[in-house]
């Protein structure tokens, strides 16, 4: 399964973004992929790493890339979330960046909160979300599929 995170809103203090799914489309005339809107997203501020920002500690979203997303538990949290794997430099200056609920920036110290975007800075109903994309991650697994996410 693949997922899609496109930030839309990069402001001084946050991160507004969309998460698709890509799925299979087969129909009588051609077969490709298309993106489907699954929910909208929230991240702390935005830094251009690509050209010499750096981490802010709890205050920065992760740099744009392709991540492997696994469910695994969450000691913090306490209950299972999806967690972003990169390759080393990435686990170490990012580790444990999940995907969880919460509703403003400082619900997550460089995590990804889902939701829906229907207040300035904020995502809603996030816990249903949350719900709804690990029961998709679920699916993908069982059925063998690996799980990426693309950042851009």
């Amino acid at each position: 399964m693949e997922l899609i995170l496109e930030r839309i809103a990069k402001r001084k203090t946050y991160t507004i973004g969309r998460l698709y799914i890509l799925e299979e489309v087969i129909d009588e005339y051609s077969t490709g992929t298309a993106e489907r809107y699954f929910c909208d997203t929230l991240e702390p501020t935005w830094r251009d790493y690509e050209h010499g920002a750096y981490k802010v500690k709890g205050r920065s979203a992760i740099p744009e890339g392709r991540y492997a997303v696994v469910i695994s538990w969450s000691p913090k949290m306490q209950q299972w979330l999806p967690i972003l794997l990169g390759g080393p430099d990435f686990n170490r200056k990012w580790q444990g960046v999940r995907i969880h609920a919460g509703n403003t920036a400082e619900d997550t110290e460089g995590c990804i909160l889902v939701g829906k975007n229907r207040e300035v800075g904020k995502v809603l109903d996030s816990r249903l979300w949350v719900h709804r994309l690990k029961r998709k991650i679920v699916e993908a697994k069982a059925k063998g599929e690996a799980v990426w996410l693309t950042v851009r």
